[in-house]
């Protein structure tokens, strides 16, 4: 008995160690499966995103160096992309401008200043910037004297777009870098993304701006042509520091001098310029997420604390950077309690705590004033609404007078020439079978070919639809002459154009 108690124990013990043994197996597998899965998606990814296997980097450098001259024929592209672009700003039209972005060939030393500094080439660089200097002031130049002989009218949305860059501009400049040069390194250029590249970091038109900001002259010509050349500066700053971070990524292989020493001082001037490019781009970056933030949360105070309330009328808002100061302007009278929680609810929104508030309230142009006033408005235009309708009633009896004597002038006219025709009819006919005509009058007129015998020539004034065509007006007034001559019975008819 206590035999079979024993064994019965023992069974029951490794029946429960093997269960054990079962778990902890499936665990590892688990384990093992999880490691592998792990693995496999590690090289997924690296297949994905990892771009040095189809790099070519010998061909991309040769090709960057080929783009940074700038003579002859790349001169004159410049010129006619800056003309074409100019005349796209003065026309308001897109289409234009991305047409003078695509024949631009601003790109070619920017990427040039990114590589040369990535790879620690000297010559490179002193030609890349000498090339860029010379096409920014040929740009400039170019745009101001279009501008100057052919002034925009009024400031379009295709420049005014270009004189204040914000936190979009940064990022579409930075990551259109990295996307073209990411290209360029490419065993096979893709050349799509080179064209997008140069639509989206727009590089051409800020240039025009900045020459119709000098040819506009004045605080706010100048403030333009300074807005475009900053945006013009982010867009090659961060193209240039895309191109420097993508190829030392990339791990192309420094340049190198016989010289130690002149290698030392080369590694340590390009250092020093991409510190110095670097500098301004991280400043213009957090300037640039600045101003947005503040912008936004400008936007959201309006909208959520003054436009909400029913009992503000606000005429217009303005906000000053420089002054940190948000101002409000009322119609009617805002009440110090008012006053108060607009005050206290601008400290709550976190980029505009440092910010002061200024409501200007017209405190003598209450709500009741402002209706009593409305009020007279409509009286007043009650009061012009009669005096139209008296006059149109006088014009309308006019008109009838005048019918009337034209119908006893012609009456006249018939009684004397039995032969004659109604003008009013005739000038209906006219109309009915020439729906194009505007204007039709005609009189007898006399003539002579030979100077002795006396012709009598029916002379037929006329004035077409506009959108014809010439060739369409001389077939009608052929036409027209055909009809006369039938119709009033006569050999000749002389038909002038108004």
């Amino acid at each position: 008995m206590a035999n079979s108690m024993d064994n019965n124990q023992e069974s029951k013990f490794n029946f429960e160690e093997e269960q054990e043994q079962k778990v902890e197996q499936a665990k590892e597998e688990v384990k093992e499966d999880a490691k592998g899965l792990i693995k496999s998606s590690n090289v997924f990814l690296k297949e994905i995103f990892s771009f040095r296997k189809d790099t070519d980097r010998d061909a991309t450098i040769e090709a960057i160096k080929n783009d940074i001259p700038f003579k002859g024929a790349t001169a004159w592209i410049l010129i006619c992309s800056i003309f074409v672009a100019s005349v796209g700003l003065n026309a308001n039209s897109t289409a234009v401008v991305i047409g003078a972005m695509l024949i631009s060939p601003l790109m070619g030393p920017i990427l040039g200043i990114g590589m040369a500094i990535a790879i620690n080439d000297i010559d490179t660089l002193k030609r890349s910037l000498i090339n860029f200097l010379v096409m920014v002031v040929l740009s400039v130049l170019t745009a101001y004297l279009f501008f100057e002989f052919f002034p925009l009218r009024e400031d379009s949305s295709e420049l005014l777009a270009r004189t204040a860059p914000d936190i979009r501009d940064v990022l579409i400049a930075f990551f259109g870098g990295l996307a073209l040069i990411i290209a360029r390194t490419k065993k096979g250029t893709i050349a799509s993304v080179i064209f997008g590249v140069a639509i989206a970091t727009a590089l051409m038109p800020p240039l025009c701006t900045v020459g119709y900001g000098l040819a506009k002259a004045g605080s706010v010509g100048f403030k333009y042509a300074g807005g475009a050349m900053y945006l013009f500066m982010i867009n090659s700053i961060f193209i240039a520091l895309a191109t420097f971070l993508v190829l030392k990524v990339l791990r192309f292989p420094m340049l190198k001098y016989a010289n130690s020493k002149k290698r030392r001082n080369i590694a340590r001037f390009a250092a020093f310029v991409a510190v110095v490019a670097m500098i301004p781009a991280g400043y213009t970056f957090i300037d640039v997420l600045s101003k947005s933030n503040k912008n936004r949360d400008y936007r959201n105070f309006v909208r959520k604390e003054v436009n909400s309330n029913p009992n503000l009328w606000l005429q217009r808002d303005s906000l000053n950077f420089q002054a940190k100061r948000v101002s409000l302007y009322f119609n009617g009278e805002v009440p110090d309690a008012t006053r108060a929680d607009l005050i206290n609810e601008l400290k709550s929104y976190k980029y505009l705590k440092d910010f002061s508030l200024s409501i200007n309230a017209n405190e003598s142009r209450s709500a009741d004033q402002l209706s009593e006033a409305l009020d007279r408005a409509y009286a007043d235009l009650d009061k012009k609404d009669n005096i139209i309708d008296g006059l149109q009633s006088q014009i309308e009896v006019l008109n009838n007078t005048i019918s009337g004597l034209n119908e006893q002038l012609e009456n006249f006219a018939l009684q004397q020439n039995k032969n004659a025709v109604s003008f009013s009819e005739l000038a209906k006919d006219a109309k009915i079978r020439f729906i194009d005509l505007q204007y039709f009058g005609y009189a007898n007129m006399l003539g002579s070919k030979d100077f002795i015998k006396v012709d009598t020539i029916v002379v037929a004034n006329v004035k077409w639809n506009p959108s014809l065509n010439d060739s369409l007006v001389n077939i009608k007034e052929t036409e027209l002459s055909n009809w006369l001559k039938q119709r009033l019975n006569k050999k000749e008819v002389l038909i002038k154009r108004e």
